[in-house]
């Protein structure tokens, strides 16, 4: 596999244009360039930080249509995403699966109001629906869900949507786009434009490892980057409007004794307006999210008192009871880029996306989810076709099989290893002949040392955060035990990436500073 060296080499030395150069590592960046690289176009992504490292690696853990947006009647971003997660359980089935979803009904009046929405949202996926939703009794609703409040419950709808691990969706991206042809790189940053005669023609490039700026080439733009896109959309030095409404976004995790079972637990109207879920995943219980308007956007966004308060409220009215702070496993929060409407409230605003060109001829996408990152990819190089004059050439995203697919899973214990999908021997092989790398990284957590090494030698891991955080989703599954086997994850980082003893004590003061704000501290 190329390395990282020889990406830098010939990033530095070639003076042939990129037909397509994507800024921005995240979903929409790694679908622009999948879309891009598998219409035969040659793609490059640079990303700053690490791939999904921002939004990316911090959402609801769904892939969905959004039953939300149904009751705003916006029928057509329901119907298309609904397309699309039948399409990315059809082409990842190693990483989206099927999840059964139950809403718990307090009043009589509630079963058939929110059951026929439900039984709308499921005609609206037609053949590429996950299930039929049905009507349960309180007994059976209390069945699928132990451990939710039984005082004054009437019954629940069931219904299926999907779920998946984002990070690792970001990872096999990455991978299929090495697979098809293109280039990745990730601490990379675009610290300005390239511009002839009033056309953007590439980016001024600069490694965040070593300082070291060049210049890269290249016949479309794209600029991907998620909250930041306003960043770039300044170095473009033309006047427009500010474009995005950031809200935030954030989760408590808990143990999976707090909701045993397999189905997830939807609450379908909060006092911001939102849905709230409970969702099993990894062995653990994700509750959130919440709907904060924020001023700007953060690297490392912290959770607000209000929205702790909210999930509190929420947990305490829907289980009868608070988690004891010890329970409280991780608290994350993620950003929204929401494009604006007016002085909507970011709980109204659509997650449609939005894509611009600028009178250089610079292409900015935004808004979207997860869910519709590949109808975001292909209306994007679409654009990028008419305004760089490329070929035209056929999409083959639809039905393009991300890396990894198999539809053989593992069950029990080890089903965390799912996630590697037709790479799961070859990442077992690395221990056959070290069985220190078939220990965990620690006993509440799933992660194995194995796990490290593939994720340096074969995912573009670079520091200890990279795979704590998104190559393995220990920092958002267990922060401090995240932080308590971060010394023998450094260990293994430093002698991969040959690198020194300071690099490594420098590794973990960085990672546990980082860490530390995934502990409520204050719970």
């Amino acid at each position: 596999m190329i390395t990282r060296q020889e990406i830098l080499n010939e990033l530095g030395r070639t003076t042939q244009a990129w037909d397509v150069l994507v800024i921005g590592g995240g979903a929409t960046g790694l679908g622009a360039a999948v879309e891009a690289a598998s219409r035969g176009y040659r793609t490059l992504l640079v990303e700053r930080f690490d791939f999904a490292k921002g939004t990316s690696s911090r959402s609801t853990k769904l892939v969905h249509g959004g039953v939300r947006y149904l009751e705003q009647l916006n029928i057509t971003l329901v119907s298309d995403a609904l397309r699309e997660r039948g399409h990315m359980l059809r082409n990842a089935p190693h990483i989206v699966h099927d999840q059964q979803f139950v809403v718990p009904a307090y009043s009589y009046a509630s079963l058939p109001y929110y059951g026929f929405g439900l039984k709308v949202y499921e005609w609206l996926s037609g053949k590429l629906s996950l299930g039929r939703s049905e009507i349960l009794s309180a007994r059976a609703t209390a069945e699928k869900l132990p451990g939710i409040k039984r005082e004054g419950l009437r019954g629940g709808i069931l219904y299926h949507d999907g779920q998946f691990d984002d990070a690792r969706y970001a990872v096999a991206l990455l991978r299929t786009l090495q697979d098809l042809g293109g280039t990745a790189i990730n601490y990379v940053e675009a610290v300005g434009l390239l511009e002839n005669h009033g056309k953007v023609t590439g980016i001024k490039a600069r490694d965040v490892e070593t300082g070291v700026e060049f210049d890269v080439p290249a016949k479309a733009v794209i600029n991907a980057c998620g909250v930041f896109v306003e960043g770039t959309l300044a170095m473009d030095h033309q006047p427009h409007n500010q474009l995005l409404a950031v809200s935030q976004g954030t989760h408590f995790v808990l143990p999976h004794s707090f909701l045993p079972g397999n189905t997830a637990l939807m609450i379908p109207k909060t006092a911001d307006g939102r849905v709230l879920f409970a969702i099993p995943w990894h062995g653990a219980t994700i509750v959130g999210t919440t709907d904060e308007s924020v001023e700007g956007a953060a690297v490392e966004p912290r959770a607000l008192n209000s929205e702790k308060n909210f999930l509190f409220d929420h947990i305490a009215r829907y289980f009868g009871h608070l988690p004891r702070p010890e329970e409280i496993l991780s608290v994350w929060s993620g950003l929204r880029p929401l494009v604006k409407k007016g002085n909507a409230k970011t709980s109204k605003l659509s997650r449609d996306h939005t894509i611009l060109v600028s009178p250089t001829g610079l292409i900015t996408v935004t808004g979207g989810k997860w869910t519709t990152y590949r109808r975001m990819g292909f209306d994007t190089i679409n654009r990028a076709c008419d305004v760089a004059g490329l070929p035209k050439a056929q999409s083959r995203t639809l039905d393009l099989k991300i890396h990894g697919w198999t539809t053989d899973r593992v069950e029990g214990e080890l089903d965390w290893e799912n996630v590697y999908g037709s790479d799961l021997p070859a990442v077992r092989a690395l221990s056959a002949g070290n069985a220190e790398l078939d220990s965990l990284l620690h006993p509440r957590l799933p992660f194995r040392m194995r796990e490290v090494v593939w994720a340096a030698r074969f995912e573009m891991a670079r520091t200890v955060e990279d795979v704590m955080a998104r190559r393995t989703r220990a920092l958002f599954l267990d922060a401090r035990a995240a932080m308590e086997a971060a010394p023998a994850v450094a260990t293994l980082l430093t002698a991969e990436l040959k690198r020194n003893e300071s690099w490594r004590e420098q590794q973990l003061a960085d990672f546990s500073a980082i860490a530390r704000g995934y502990i409520c501290e204050e719970c």
